[in-house]
């Protein structure tokens, strides 16, 4: 009782210190891209918080099951370098009895970032996706920066208007338009942009429009007291979606190859905890005189292998090489099997060098 207790109190302290670590890494990253993605113009400004708010939400089982593995590396590798290990070792414990209360600790963080992982991760990428269509979708004289000129969303437009101008309405109107060859450039005193049905309309006032054939190199100069141009819709479509922002119901009821991928991810993380929570019982110990952050180390190294996997096998179901149900069973059952024969052999102190060593020294 005492030797769970005493486990599961450092387990807590590290778990939580590696926790608010790796938030404030994976925080200060999404904050340099989500800006980054705002200075593109790919996302409002205004909704950088709720893009950085609902990334960081999505991501928040992988970094659970980060903060697990590092968190249990970390606790018995210093048990290892403070030679705690041989008081237990002593006492009648055993390397696998320490397997108990490490999954015992880390069950209900792995039980969360499953439900997390059906239900939060598409929602949150879903809020994400419509944020972002919602701004690309959004109408032609939105885009616009009083005193800058700005592309339309299909490229076929540039607008200017002078700085002094509101969202809505628009002094020193500049429009160019390259359309079935012909190129047209308007301008106008001023704009006001109206909503009619579901177009938006731009009503130019007291200005002047030439038109140029591209290949005739004919031209045409007009002006007008009132031109109306349609500039977007009001409608915004989010039919599109990701597989990732798709529900995980929506994805068992439609068993097409790349909703079956994004399945096995999302389940595979759960699994994925179970089988690094026997690794790090294996990355511990051996020599004490090698350096203490070799465990930590190779507790990285092994963690970018397995997520890497992980995303090899949604590739892989996505482009039907293997089924969901067999890749579930070689990758992670397979695993599973393999870490926990050669945790027993640990346990039983099974070494293959020393044997060789006796024998060759006998034939000698």
């Amino acid at each position: 009782m005492i030797f769970q207790s005493a486990l599961r109190q450092e387990l807590a302290r590290q778990f939580l210190a590696t926790t608010i670590v790796l938030v404030t890494i994976v925080l200060t990253v999404m904050l340099i891209r989500t800006l980054g993605q705002a200075s593109r113009g790919q996302i409002a400004a205004a909704e950088v918080g709720l893009v950085l708010g609902f990334s960081l939400l999505a991501n928040v089982p992988v970094l659970l099951v980060m903060s697990l593995f590092i968190a249990s590396v970390s606790t018995l590798s210093r048990h290892y370098a403070d030679s705690e290990m041989v008081i237990w070792f002593s006492s009648g414990q055993s390397l696998s009895t320490f397997l108990k209360p490490l999954l015992m600790f880390a069950l209900p963080y792995l039980l969360l970032c499953m439900v997390m992982m059906l239900f939060v991760w598409p929602w949150c990428n879903q809020q994400v996706s419509e944020i972002k269509q919602r701004f690309e979708q959004r109408g032609d004289l939105q885009r616009v920066s009083p005193g800058e000129f700005q592309e339309s969303s299909n490229g076929k437009r540039v607008f200017f208007v002078d700085k002094g101008s509101s969202q809505n309405q628009g002094q020193q109107v500049f429009i160019s338009t390259l359309e079935n060859g012909r190129q047209t450039f308007t301008t106008a005193q001023s704009g006001v942009l109206n909503l009619v049905g579901e177009d938006r309309v731009l009503s130019l006032n007291q200005g002047q429009r030439l038109d140029i054939d591209q290949q005739s190199k004919e031209f045409r100069l007009s002006e007008f007291r009132q031109y109306d141009v349609v500039v977007g819709q009001s409608s915004v479509n989010f039919e599109t979606r990701q597989p990732n922002a798709i529900p995980s119901l929506e994805l068992i009821q439609q068993r097409t190859p790349k909703h079956l991928g994004e399945l096995s991810w999302r389940l595979g993380l759960f699994f994925t905890g179970l089988n690094l929570m026997l690794l790090s019982l294996l990355l511990t110990g051996g020599s004490q005189r090698r350096n203490r952050n070799t465990p930590l180390v190779l507790s990285l190294l092994a963690f970018i292998a397995y997520f890497n996997f992980l995303n090899l096998g949604q590739a892989w179901i996505a482009v039907e090489r293997l089924s969901i149900l067999h890749w579930m069973l070689l990758f992670h059952g397979g695993s599973f099997a393999v870490l926990f024969m050669l945790l027993w052999a640990k346990n039983r102190q099974w070494r293959l060098i020393p044997p060789l060593k006796r024998s060759l020294e006998a034939s000698a």
